[in-house]
């Protein structure tokens, strides 16, 4: 898995997204909600640009922190700042995103057979957790069978040319005093410390990764559902939360992908790439506003599948990849003090995203 896994997944949901869905359940909206939306493009406009600040400091914070020492991954602030950011995205996936899948999947303008005879959401958010879990191992496997096997073929390069390298300088001759010889690891490769260090920065690529990919399925669901609405008592609430969400989930990512140690140039196309995508939905929301219908059959389904996977996604990575590999680092197992206020972190990060659940 990389990049190029993650781009793909989401110009594949974009072309699977119905841009004019026909109405099964409600007709498309009249020439008056189209005239009284209209006023509503300054707003959703504010919006976008306010939702792109709020995504694109979060996840820049914590990669541009690591200059500053407070803010840096061995920093205990750290820890809190990712647990804060944990609990945002666990309340996301389990208060925002799921319980909206069982409404779409459920909904009477549904047929009754099959969506109100067998709970769809609940069953495909546990396909993609499990899901997750087996990407999360076979990528995980077959990034350290790679670099192993190459620091395997590396090392063995070496000790060959040591040995080919010895044997044709010296003269052979051997005196009388006993003596050997012992080749030890070439490049470092072989120190279980170096080995250590390896496979944690191949978890934290992983994680990263597998985390925008969820991150991105229910972003743009959440920007389109902003960019179609016709209500400014709907989108005022929306930009408060969305902002909010945007910001502690680019946190939450940021600090994997610092923890991952990526080159200059894959940081910077993750960082964008998930700053752009909840506004890249606002303004296809308000593209397609005029003919999309929310309540079509179509919009329902696509919507409610996504939204029930991209939250199998989110609660398993909150859970397995970031707060458990957290709070089961010896480092906070060593302290009581950085546990409490990684824990106290987690019912802020949660409560507070739960909190916004009134309004958004």
């Amino acid at each position: 898995m990389n990049l190029s896994f993650t781009s793909s997944s989401f110009f594949f949901l974009l072309f699977l997204f119905p841009l004019q869905a026909h109405a099964s359940c409600q007709t498309t909206p009249n020439s008056n909600d189209l005239e009284e939306f209209k006023s509503f493009v300054s707003l959703k406009s504010i919006a976008l640009v306010s939702i792109l600040a709020a995504g694109a400091a979060g996840v820049l914070i914590p990669i541009l922190g690591r200059s500053i020492p407070l803010l840096r991954p061995e920093n205990d602030l750290f820890f809190s700042v990712k647990s804060f950011a944990a609990g945002v995205i666990l309340s996301t996936a389990f208060i925002h995103i799921l319980p909206g899948a069982f409404a779409r999947l459920t909904s009477p303008c549904l047929p009754t057979h099959p969506w109100q005879a067998f709970p769809f959401a609940g069953f495909i958010a546990m396909l993609s957790a499990m899901g997750t879990m087996m990407l999360d191992s076979f990528a995980t496997g077959y990034y350290k069978r790679s670099h192993f096997k190459k620091a395997r073929l590396f090392d063995d390069d070496m000790v060959a040319g040591d040995t080919e390298a010895a044997h044709a300088g010296h003269l052979h001759v051997h005196t009388h005093a006993s003596h050997g010889h012992a080749h030890g690891p070439a490049s470092g490769g072989g120190s279980p410390v170096a080995e250590a260090s390896m496979e944690e920065k191949i978890r934290h690529r992983v994680i990263s990764q597998v985390l925008e990919l969820g991150i991105v399925v229910h972003s743009v669901i959440i920007g389109i559902s902003l960019g179609t609405s016709y209500s400014a008592k709907t989108i005022k609430p929306l930009v408060g939360a969305l902002s909010f969400h945007q910001f502690f989930e680019g946190i939450g990512l940021g600090g994997c992908i610092v923890q991952a140690n990526f080159r200059a140039r894959a940081t910077v196309i993750m960082a964008i790439f998930f700053s752009l995508t909840a506004p890249f939905g606002i303004a296809l929301g308000i593209a397609v506003s005029s003919s999309y219908n929310s309540d079509s059959s179509t919009a329902l389904i696509i919507e409610g599948v996504f939204d029930a996977a991209s939250a199998g996604i989110l609660i398993y990575m909150s859970l397995v990849d970031l707060l458990a590999a957290d709070f089961t680092n010896p480092r906070m197992q060593s302290s009581l003090k950085l546990q409490l206020a990684a824990h106290l972190a987690l019912l802020l990060g949660s409560g507070f995203m739960s909190i916004l659940a009134k309004w958004a």
